[in-house]
Parts: structure tokens; sequence; C-alpha cells
């Protein structure tokens, strides 16, 4: 390398040192660096648009967490399951809706730890995950250990424990949110639901209805809806948003648990 080389270019319209000039470094011919911005880079023109052109730009950015399905819009719905707080969340669903959030978080990288009484309808999905070894694992009521959970490796307890689920040894917290899943609304459901974040709702009774617009302090438009829902449509509400989401199963999906349903 010759020493012309070695010197900073001038920016445009600024004379450059010459050979018996000393610099802003103070020695001969050479440019200091900006302090702590590096060397001055290529000049390049600005771009500006003007205020009517403003409606037409869009960024492509989104919610970060688990795709549950599609909106009324038909925009992809997305669940933040993953969060430095406790989280927790009770579906009063089917199994099959519990699943496809099972695997789609465990497909994010997170561990997903499943409480149940009936191993049985899980044991398929942790045959297809790899027996437990990636990211899936099954455990009796009551017998969940501590998971560990940290902003490198979340967790999600999922619980499927029946009607009167027992309070769980796991609770949510940082990193760990617990998902709840009740097959109708039973005595404990208005509990589970003060104290959850987020509730899912799929097709329940009129009666049912009524009660749980009691407690959510749905619209009377959503308390009609619900005994109407079809299968693989949930109304999640969380504070005083709601939204219906249609949870659309992949080919692999459909392959492993089959299409949506509301009974197990």
């Amino acid at each position: 390398m010759t020493a012309t080389t070695a010197r900073g270019a001038a920016p445009p319209g600024e004379p450059e040192p010459s050979a018996g000039q000393s610099g802003p470094s103070g020695r001969s011919g050479l440019r200091s660096p900006r302090s702590g911005f590096g060397l001055i880079g290529p000049r390049h023109g600005r771009h500006s648009v003007s205020a009517d052109q403003l409606a037409a730009l869009a960024l492509p950015i989104g919610d970060d967490g688990v795709v549950i399905g599609v909106g009324a819009e038909g925009r992809p719905a997305v669940l933040g399951i993953n969060r430095p707080t406790p989280y927790d969340v009770v579906l009063i669903g089917g199994l099959w809706t519990a699943q496809v959030l099972a695997l789609r978080t465990a497909a994010t990288g997170a561990r997903v730890a499943v409480e149940t009484g009936r191993p049985q309808a899980w044991v398929q999905m942790v045959h297809a995950m790899g027996g437990g070894q990636n990211g899936l694992a099954v455990y009796e009521v009551g017998r969940v250990p501590p998971q560990g959970a940290s902003a490198g490796t979340p967790v999600l307890v999922v619980r499927d424990c029946g009607m009167r689920p027992p309070r769980g040894r796991v609770s949510s917290g940082p990193w760990q949110s617990v998902l709840t899943l009740l097959p109708y609304l039973s005595p404990v459901a208005p509990r589970l639901v003060r104290q959850a974040r987020l509730v899912g709702v799929q097709r329940i009774s009129p009666d049912e209805a009524m009660e749980l617009g009691r407690a959510l302090a749905l619209p009377g438009r959503d308390v009609e809806a619900l005994p109407t829902l079809a299968d693989g449509f949930t109304l999640w509400c969380a504070d005083r948003d709601r939204h219906y989401v249609m949870t659309r199963p992949t080919d692999a999906e459909i392959g492993l648990l089959g299409n949506p349903r509301r009974m197990d």
C-alpha cells in the first residue's frame, strides 16, 4: 500500500491538505477519525417524500409471538406467549385448539410442559416431536417439576386437568406462561378467569354464555354469538379487547391432530 492510499479523502467541498500542511490530526496529510464514530463515510443525497406520499408507506412489522389463526380481516392473529412477566391464559374450549397452541409454541423454540390427567391424548404429539426430547414433555397432575424458565429457554405450561383443575405446583412467572384448558364453564372458572390476562372462549351453551358474559363484561352480540361459533373459532378477550380468531391448521397439524373440532 502506498502512502497516498493511507490518507483519508477529503469530503466534497473541502480542500485536501497538501504535503506540507498539517491536517486535523496534527500530522502532515492525515485525517483523524471522528471521536467514537470512525472515519467519515461517503456522502449521499437525501431522500425525501412529500406529505401526500406518506400514506402510501407501509412497514411489514407485526407482533412477536405464536400465530394462532386469522382475524376478522384475514390478517394473522398473534399471541405473545413468551413474556418476561407472569402470563396466565384460560381457554374454555377443546383439546384440539390447546394442542395446536402447544405445537406452535414449541416451534418458536420454547419448551412446553403438559400437566394432564389423560396422557394418552398427548402421547402422539410427544412421539411426533422426538419422544419428549425436543420441547414437549407430559406429566401427571401435580407432578410438574420446576422448569427453570429464562429468556433463552421460555416455557409454556399447559394444564389439561379437567373441569376442576387443582392448584398447580408450577405457576406463571418470568418467561413462564400457563395455559389452563377448561372443557366447559366449571365452578372454578370465575376464579381462573379473574386471574387470567387472556381468556379464549369457544362454542358454549347459551346459559354458559350468559354467565361468562357477566364475568367478562361482554356485549350482548358476543353473548349471542358464543353458542353459534363454528369449530376452530375462538373469541379471545384481554381487558377491553375482543377478537374472533379462526385457527387454520397446516397439513402437518391435520395429519397429527385431525381437523378442527370443539368436542374431544
